[in-house]
């Protein structure tokens, strides 16, 4: 049985880990070589491209972090959960729902929904 709580969470942390080189292997660890993410604004194909969306998103959000917002729900290979996304303290300003496959453990595609973000963004 799939434990997609666990799975949401191994997510959240890749787009919170600021160091470079631990941000990489826990992409490794948690996403498919060939995985695929795609949302309004951006999207990547494999591991590297998503390394650099993520560092991209700490550059725009400097001192801003996912939080998983409720529980991840899901069936068979399939998962959904949402997330927010601000500074420690204050109500996060973004807010989004991320649609997954998981094949081996791992993310193979991926599409976010942005569903809340200010107009400055």
């Amino acid at each position: 049985m799939t434990d997609f709580n666990t799975l949401a969470e191994r997510y959240v942390a890749v787009w919170n880990e600021t160091d470079a080189a631990r941000r990489k292997a826990l992409i490794a660890e948690t996403f498919a070589e060939d995985s695929f993410y795609v949302d309004p604004l951006m999207q990547a194909v494999g591991r590297d491209q998503l390394a650099a969306l993520v560092a991209g998103v700490h550059g725009q959000f400097p001192g801003f972090r996912f939080r998983l917002d409720g529980k991840a729900d899901g069936h068979g290979q399939r998962i959904r959960f949402s997330w927010t996304l601000g500074p420690e303290g204050v109500e996060a300003p973004v807010r989004g729902t991320d649609f997954a496959e998981i094949e081996d453990g791992r993310f193979v595609r991926i599409v976010g929904f942005l569903d809340k973000v200010p107009a400055a963004a």
